[in-house]
């Protein structure tokens, strides 16, 4: 039986032109992000891997293991996220009461 060793500091890395330069899941355009919403809102990483089906469970843990080494980061990065969702609805909602 052949055993693969993954390096885990390969599995997440970020491009500046890639989702504005988040921390990605390696090889997928999935943000630290968005895992880390999920597992904000109560889902396990067994239940976010079947979610994006083309993502491993070692790669769910990745992002988690990064989210919990640099938390305030990307709780401020969602936070942000949020704030500019909720100006753009509010623009849009003003310009259709005009």
């Amino acid at each position: 039986m052949s055993t693969t060793i993954a390096d885990i500091g390969t599995l997440i890395n970020s491009h500046p032109g890639i989702h504005g330069g988040c921390p990605l899941i390696a090889g997928t355009g999935v943000t630290v992000r968005r895992i880390a919403i999920w597992y904000k809102q109560g889902l396990r990483a067994e239940e976010i891997a079947a979610r994006i089906e083309h993502l491993t469970i070692g790669q769910v843990y990745a992002a988690l293991t990064y989210y919990h080494m640099n938390r305030e980061e990307i709780d401020n990065d969602i936070a942000e996220e949020e704030a500019e969702a909720d100006r753009i609805e509010a623009l849009h909602r003003a310009s259709r009461q005009s």
